[in-house]
């Protein structure tokens, strides 16, 4: 790959922010659908590249119980490794206090919740109602706001269930304005199954400003399933989002949702956003290299279309 790249061009469009910052989801919402478990040296590697490469907001492991998720059971070993990123978020998430007690003992400062709009999907990720997991989330916010931690709540499902079909947007609200309620700082909008249109993404978010959630607190997480996930992006950018969550090279789905295919690849965001000329501090070609790397270690291609493109020239 050559680093002197002409392309995109950039022709900014009006009424757009004039920054965005991506949530990188690949080291652990990509790597936890994996079918065999990532050697820790890898995911800490795989981390460090995306910071040099120029990520400022890096979603590091999960400390949910191994029984449910393997492939992230080396959270108590990864995280010690990445002490040296400076000035990079760490998130993690963290599905209950045992959870949270795990990542405060190794110094998190950022943590996420995930929470569900559906009940079908509540039952299956969390074994819990709706209700019940907001509950059981209640105490883990308190506590983390207590000792200055920041908190995402994650809510999926909010435009469509594989089980439950469409999702009322005033459902979404109720679940959304609750986590908002219990104290989290943000808040990540899932499209799990990648069903979203931009027409419903702007109600959605409009919905939620009637009800007193800020635009400002919001992030969108956007799987390509239908190959919507850039066009629902450039529809919540419209709207004033700013946060936008991606994976690098397009790595994940759901291992609770059959039909979740990959997220919306990192480089294919930051193509449409450099074009776009809002900036991000991420360098396209650094990111690109850190994918096929990945890509190589995982033993298959990057699905971004990006990747592959600039990965041959």
């Amino acid at each position: 790959m050559t680093t002197t790249r002409t392309l995109p061009m950039t022709v900014p469009a009006q009424d757009l922010p004039p920054r965005v910052r991506i949530h990188e989801v690949g080291a652990r919402d990509g790597l936890q659908n994996e079918k065999s478990v990532v050697p820790t040296e890898v995911k800490a590697e795989f981390i460090h590249r995306l910071a040099a490469a120029g990520l400022t907001t890096i979603e590091a492991t999960s400390f949910v119980h191994p029984k449910w998720v393997p492939q992230l059971a080396d959270a108590e070993d990864l995280f010690p490794r990445l002490g040296d990123i400076g000035g990079v978020a760490l998130p993690v998430l963290v599905p209950n206090e045992r959870g949270l007690d795990r990542a405060l003992a190794l110094g998190a400062r950022r943590i996420a919740v995930f929470g569900s709009a559906t009940e079908t999907f509540a039952a299956r990720n969390l074994n819990r109602t709706v209700d019940e997991s907001l509950a059981m989330f209640e105490p883990v916010v308190a506590r983390a706001k207590a000792d200055k931690v920041h908190v995402r709540g994650y809510l999926s499902m909010c435009f469509g269930d594989p089980w439950e079909g469409p999702v009322p947007v005033h459902q979404v609200v109720r679940v959304a304005k609750a986590l908002i309620d219990l104290g989290c700082d943000e808040l990540s909008l899932g499209d799990t199954i990648g069903v979203a249109t931009p027409g419903h993404v702007q109600d959605l978010l409009s919905e939620l400003n009637e009800e007193g959630v800020r635009t400002d607190t919001i992030g969108v997480h956007f799987h390509d399933t239908y190959g919507q996930a850039l066009s629902n992006t450039l529809a919540a950018l419209q709207h004033g989002v700013t946060t936008v969550d991606a994976s690098a090279g397009g790595l994940g789905g759901c291992p609770y949702a059959k039909s979740a295919t990959g997220n919306l690849a990192t480089e294919d965001l930051v193509w449409m956003l450099d074009g776009l000329g809002i900036e991000t501090g991420v360098d396209l070609d650094g990111l690109t290299a850190t994918s096929v790397w990945l890509a190589e270690q995982l033993g298959r291609p990057s699905p971004s279309r990006t990747v592959r493109a600039l990965s041959v020239r």
